[in-house]
């Protein structure tokens, strides 16, 4: 049950943060919820590329411990 949470949590930081990534390209104004962080657009970029990494991470990493106690 608890690598199911997890991988439900790493989808939504996964589609939030690509999300605000695409948007962050398209309009570099619009910095969504990041938009208290330091240092304009390159480290704002910089941490939603890294937020978008840890949620592919995190939900392959829960998938393949679901998997492995047989339950995928």
């Amino acid at each position: 049950m608890k690598y199911d949470v997890l991988q439900v949590l790493g989808m939504v930081m996964l589609v939030v943060c690509a999300q605000a990534l695409v948007r962050l390209l398209v309009d570099n104004d619009d910095r969504g919820l990041l938009d208290g962080l330091p240092g304009g657009f390159l480290p704002t970029l910089l941490a939603y590329a890294v937020l978008t990494a840890a949620g592919v991470l995190l939900t392959g990493w829960a998938h393949s411990r679901a998997k492995a106690l047989g339950r995928r």
